[in-house]
């Protein structure tokens, strides 16, 4: 059994640093916090004395419990104070420089068997250790805002880490009620490295003029089932904190498109719309609420003309389910009437293409998204063509709203909204998987806590089809010429054999 912690260091006194504090004290540790502004330390350990201040006075503490804790968190003033803690955790400025120098301050003051320990979320812990005379006492010991509630802690160990340490961080975190995953030494670990792909492919979609801020967030709530849009979640964490990740992932994987950051971030962060704590982002706040721009309306069709889908059409018999459901006309000819709206429902392709392909009419073509059963979706997502007629467009609008279901419109996109997200999200935790960061149940569950995404991401991929997401990921590579959509092995291979994504190879 490992040896258990005594006393913990936590250098710096942010919200990661007082998190962090507040959680070890509650495992049974003493705990002293540094930083090098003493308002901050002092501010730090007034927040974490409030904090149980109201949960003793929920009940959720005893008055013994609470009085431990409070004398066993203390405040110094030098790093050399730190010298009798068997464990330090660095949660400051995420820069490699400074951490290095830290930590090279420490291991000049702290015993040769303390573990040394750093909160980064995207730098290398092999190179923040590399400069130490024992690198295999560092290990990375990354915590998500807010730590109390957010639990899951990601443990990374460098090269060089002895097994011991992360053994000892694993027990250390079971003890404060988190969750512990293992993870490799690679760019932003499980959590930030399975997440570029929810706010970059966003990014991009709205950067191809396919639609606005407020449009795409309401797609991925209420078809994808997210508790927050995209561009909701980046004001509120805040571009200075979400564009350089960004940057740094893809930067750290050599440009590897699959990362590739936004222009669109990187100029309104240099231009200081950061977010919600500015009042000012993707959405402005006016005391703290975002300022959504209203749905545009149904539009007023008083004949709604007939309906004739491609044969072609991906999951046809649902549509035609659909469309009776709603009561629509539908034609059974082998080609559409002059007067027929005509409707496909591509995955990964775009409209255009499918209507240049079978050589229908572009003026009366207008897409749906099936990905997702119509039953278990709170929005129907339509697009236009380039060509598609305003009252096709309309026409279609009417229809699929006409039983009261949301339903958003848009321009022409390979893959339309949800289904490029999700293929982007199950194709990089699949090569997660690939390159064995971690183990695919910890995936799903790191991604699951960390992200709070309604399922895993290889449990999506199941859910939707592995055949499926693989169909709209080769239809989007051949759409957009873009290799940030090629598939994994991981998945390629499941998919190609009938197998779950989790499925390991013996």
């Amino acid at each position: 059994m490992s040896q258990p912690f005594q006393l913990v260091g936590v250098v710096g006194a942010g919200a990661m640093g007082r998190g962090i504090a507040q959680m070890a004290v509650q495992a049974g540790c003493k705990v002293k916090v540094f930083d090098t502004s003493t308002q901050a330390c002092e501010a730090a350990l007034q927040n974490v004395q409030q904090q149980w201040e109201r949960m003793a006075a929920k009940g959720k503490c005893t008055p013994e419990q609470h009085s431990q804790w409070q004398s066993s968190l203390t405040t110094v003033t030098s790093l050399s104070d730190l010298a009798p803690c068997d464990l330090i955790v660095e949660a400051i400025v995420e820069r490699l420089d400074v951490k290095r120098d830290v930590f090279g301050q420490l291991e000049a003051v702290v015993s040769n068997t303390a573990v040394l320990a750093t909160n980064t979320s995207s730098l290398s812990v092999t190179a923040i250790a590399a400069g130490l005379k024992h690198p295999e006492r560092m290990a990375g010991y990354h915590f998500f805002n807010p730590v109390p509630l957010m639990r899951l802690a990601e443990i990374i160990p460098g090269i060089k880490t002895a097994p011991d340490v992360c053994q000892r961080l694993d027990a250390l975190t079971r003890a404060m009620g988190h969750t512990p995953v293992l993870a490799q030494d690679t760019p932003g670990f499980i959590v930030n490295h399975a997440g570029r792909a929810y706010g970059t492919e966003a990014l991009r979609i709205v950067g191809e003029s396919v639609s606005d801020f407020a449009t795409i967030d309401r797609i991925l709530r209420d078809q994808a089932g997210f508790r927050l849009g995209p561009f909701e979640l980046m004001d509120l964490t805040a571009l200075d904190v979400s564009h350089p990740v960004m940057e740094s992932v893809y930067h750290q994987y050599y440009e590897e498109p699959r990362y590739r950051p936004s222009v669109i971030t990187a100029q309104r962060l240099a231009g200081g719309i950061v977010g919600k704590k500015v009042g000012e982002g993707f959405y402005t706040y006016q005391d703290g609420v975002a300022q959504v721009p209203a749905e545009p309306t149904t539009p007023v069709v008083t004949q709604l003309p007939p309906v004739w889908v491609s044969p072609k059409a991906a999951r046809r018999p649902e549509l035609y389910q659909l469309l009776k459901n709603l009561g629509a006309q539908i034609e059974t000819g082998q080609v559409p009437s002059d007067q027929a709206l005509i409707l496909v429902a591509p995955l990964g392709m775009d409209v255009t293409t499918i209507a240049a392909v079978e050589r229908l009419d572009p003026t009366r073509t207008m897409g749906i998204d099936m990905l997702m059963p119509d039953d278990a979706v709170k929005r129907r997502v339509l697009a236009t063509n380039p060509a598609t007629r305003e009252d096709m467009r309309d026409a279609a609008h009417a229809l699929f709203a006409s039983d009261g279901k949301a339903v958003s419109v848009i321009k022409d996109s390979g893959g339309f909204v949800t289904q490029r997200v999700l293929a982007a999200i199950v194709n990089i935790a699949a090569d997660i998987c690939q390159q064995s960061i971690c183990t695919p149940d910890d995936l799903d569950l790191a991604v699951s806590l960390g992200l709070g995404y309604p399922k895993g991401p290889l449990a999506w991929g199941d859910e939707l089809g592995p055949t499926n997401v693989l169909e709209t990921l080769f239809n989007l590579q051949t759409v957009y010429g873009d290799p940030r959509y090629r598939p994994s092995p991981w998945l390629r291979r499941r998919g190609a054999l009938g197998l779950s994504l989790k499925h390991q190879e013996i």
